[in-house]
């Protein structure tokens, strides 16, 4: 089955240049084009999308509203000509940012991604987190050539190295690539903690920590600046609630 598209942006030039991609690309169909978010908000409410190219500035309603707007929004990957907008771009679980002028060859990495998060998926739900299990107890990578499962109790942390990650498990270490910010929306939040722009932790594996640092067994990572209260907030009121089971359980 073919990945229904649509496509909004007020720049006629930069429709045609995404719509000139995805005539190369068999698997993908271009359902529909808008010029702006109130058509899209229409067109996707009367049809089936699976993947939305979405500009963040046009004219009314912006690319980011559209998205907020949405219950059950279909994959997305913003292309835009502003930076700024990256970081709330992936908060909304987005596939991919693509800066104009996009070349073709950044193109199909962002195609690769959305195939990587949700191959084998039904695209028209909601948008949840990719590739877990039914049962949150696992999720599949692209690495090697092949989609691999991995075990989320075995990840001990996972590492960012520009544009690839490294899950650090007991036994050995994946390389695959992808922004560490699209992995942690693969991850459940009361599991995984992310304490530093380069790295995201098992909560379960951590064995001590203090107010800049966090050991799992024989290693040590830094806590950020910028995530320092957030991670240490977290922490602390885990370790009170297992202070209030073990008092009760007395």
């Amino acid at each position: 089955m073919k990945t229904a598209c649509l496509l909004v942006d007020d720049e006629p030039l930069a429709l045609e240049i995404i719509a000139s991609y995805l005539e190369k690309l068999p698997d993908m169909d271009v359902v529909a084009t808008c010029k702006d978010a109130s058509s899209a908000f229409s067109t996707l409410r009367t049809r089936h999308i699976d993947l939305l190219f979405l500009d963040i500035h046009m004219p009314g309603l912006d690319g980011i509203s559209l998205l907020k707007s949405l219950h059950t929004p279909p994959a997305v990957i913003f292309t835009t000509a502003y930076r700024e907008y990256a970081i709330e771009s992936y908060e909304l679980q987005a596939v991919d940012y693509l800066m104009k002028p996009i070349s073709f060859e950044r193109f199909l990495k962002a195609i690769d991604r959305y195939y990587s998060l949700h191959q084998g998926q039904n695209h028209g739900g909601a948008f949840s987190q990719p590739n877990l299990t039914p049962a949150g107890e696992s999720i599949f990578i692209r690495t090697e050539r092949k989609m691999v499962k991995v075990l989320l109790n075995e990840i001990i942390y996972i590492e960012s190295l520009k544009d690839y990650i490294i899950i650090h498990l007991a036994a050995k270490k994946l390389i695959t690539k992808t922004a560490i910010g699209q992995i942690k929306i693969m991850l459940p939040e009361e599991k995984f903690l992310r304490i530093h722009r380069s790295y995201i932790i098992s909560v379960n594996k951590i064995t001590a920590y203090n107010s800049t640092d966090i050991e799992l067994g024989n290693t040590e990572l830094p806590i950020g600046r910028l995530y320092k209260n957030a991670v240490l907030r977290q922490l602390s009121g885990k370790v009170a609630s297992l202070v209030s089971i073990s008092r009760t359980s007395k």
